[in-house]
């Protein structure tokens, strides 16, 4: 009788979940290196790079300074 139960609580307890909530295959170790560090290490770089190269500072030229953008 207890194995009948049992077997009817775990029936349901599977039943009751909607599709796409098992787990799936798991990640080997190079996945997850490639996954969760270099990934974001690379991305994180990259734009990095793209925002100092769109931002940093300018080689000034040897223009006269004007009234508008120099204070004397």
């Amino acid at each position: 009788m207890m194995i009948h139960i049992a077997s009817a609580i775990n029936s349901f307890k599977y039943g009751a979940q909607e599709d796409g909530t098992f787990a799936g295959e798991g990640l080997s170790a190079i996945e997850t290196f490639a996954y969760f560090f270099a990934a974001p290490t690379v991305l994180f770089l990259a734009i990095s790079v793209i925002v100092y190269a769109l931002t940093g500072d300018r080689k000034k030229s040897e223009k006269k300074s004007s009234v508008i953008t120099t204070i004397e």
